[in-house]
């Protein structure tokens, strides 16, 4: 990519091709305001599927910040948990967004324009104000946010539900988990694999980490009781 302070790129394929390599290169800031969860979507997951995507790294803040419409149905409020589960921060803002944007280490602005004829326009600008006064109206978006788990609806959970996260936080077997529980070795299994549907974990791990803000008291390490 060109060092011209704006550009404008034309669809999610140019929009990987020519500033997929800005996600990776992140260190200091990786932040996301999005209207719902299709905003972003297309062109992102296929960066990211070409491994052009932001690193965990110590210092590094992620901040994905979205509307209620990100909320619209079960399945995307699992896929928000999901994100949330792997360190990213997110929030959710009861007002329309001023602009939907990622911003990269206070140094890059891509701005998504709305769709012409299904084609969305990706702007990237480098101009140090204009970053800045995007970069200022997601803060104030942010700190006027609720964080998401106190605004996802919680699944239903049985008390039965409640005892297997236990046991899965505590690092059980499923042997373990069975016998304390008082159920069979087989009935045990399926709660399980039933409880990571409705939490949409993808392991039972992350069904611990999904567990925290859906519970009403903390799932920590420890016997069920």
């Amino acid at each position: 990519m060109t060092t011209d302070p704006i550009i404008t790129l034309h669809g999610e394929q140019e929009l990987v091709r020519r500033a997929g390599h800005l996600f990776v290169a992140s260190r200091e800031e990786f932040l996301v305001a999005a209207t719902d969860l299709l905003t972003w979507s297309t062109g992102v997951n296929a960066a990211f599927a070409e491994g052009k995507r932001p690193h965990l790294v110590p210092g590094l803040t992620m901040r994905k910040l979205y509307t209620r419409r990100a909320l619209a149905d079960p399945e995307s409020e699992r896929r928000l948990l999901r994100i949330a589960a792997s360190g990213v921060e997110i929030r959710i803002s009861d007002g329309p967004l001023a602009r939907e944007a990622i911003i990269i280490d206070r140094r890059t602005a891509i701005l998504a324009g709305a769709p012409v004829r299904g084609v969305r326009t990706y702007t990237v600008v480098r101009s140090p104000e204009v970053v800045d006064g995007v970069r200022s109206l997601f803060r104030a978006a942010w700190e006027s946010a609720t964080d998401l788990a106190d605004r996802a609806t919680p699944p239903h959970l049985t008390d039965q539900a409640r005892e297997i996260l236990r046991s899965l936080a505590a690092g059980h077997t499923d042997e373990t988990g069975a016998r304390l529980l008082g159920l069979s070795l087989r009935t045990y299994r399926r709660r399980v694999a039933e409880l990571m549907t409705t939490l949409g974990a993808g392991s039972r791990f992350q069904a611990g980490l999904l567990a925290r803000g859906l519970l009403d008291e903390a799932v920590s390490p420890g016997v069920p009781r």
